[in-house]
């Protein structure tokens, strides 16, 4: 049976483009594992869950080895312990394919290579994003994520709120939280925010 695993580091990332590589190996939908979380991050349900169901002779695809570790030794580790239990690996999105259900005597060597080169690029990209955002300091430019409600919309919002509506759906409508709304509120309005102050979200 064809298992597999997708991840992204952040809730704001899109996991689309993983699935859709699964779903064109034939991997079942039933059968596609996620998780939005940070490689640092231990608390991974989807692969416990991944792992929890896989049974000797299954076949877990990744796009590329190294979503399943939070570095290139825990990587390496896993596909060990896959090897083990007698589960296998196939990666989809590299250019120098693994496929453990078909041994050879190149396929650790290629899994160590594609685990390190994929290390390798993700800490490139952090110097990068480090050296991008160093750049627009310098510049006096803004850095992070735009604002989620910018000075139109949080207008829009107090004028309405102002008028009767109904704070949580307004919160609901724009996709932010009643605290993000409330905190957006009070920079716009001199009147606490109605039927809401104090609560969090």
């Amino acid at each position: 049976m064809d298992l597999a695993y997708c991840r992204v580091s952040t809730t704001a990332q899109d996991l689309d483009r993983q699935i859709d590589a699964m779903r064109d190996a034939g991997v079942a939908e039933e059968h596609i594992y996620v998780d939005k979380r940070t490689g640092a991050n231990m608390e991974r349900e989807g692969l416990r869950a991944l792992l929890g169901f896989a049974r000797p002779g299954n076949r877990i695809n990744v796009l590329t080895p190294d979503w399943l570790g939070r570095n290139m030794r825990e990587t390496l580790n896993l596909v060990h312990d896959l090897t083990e239990r007698s589960d296998f690996l196939r990666t989809l999105g590299d250019k120098l394919a693994v496929d453990t259900s078909e041994p050879g005597p190149g396929t650790d060597m290629a899994i160590a290579l594609l685990a390190m080169f994929a290390r390798m690029e993700r800490i490139y990209m952090l110097e990068r994003a480090a050296d991008a955002r160093a750049a627009k300091e310098a510049r006096g430019l803004p850095v992070g994520r735009p604002a989620k409600l910018n000075a139109t919309t949080r207008a829009g919002a107090a004028q309405r709120i102002k008028d009767g509506a109904n704070p949580e759906q307004v919160a609901a409508e724009l996709g932010v939280s009643r605290s993000t709304l409330y905190r957006n509120y009070a920079s716009t309005a001199t009147a606490p925010l109605p039927n809401m102050s104090g609560q969090g979200g």
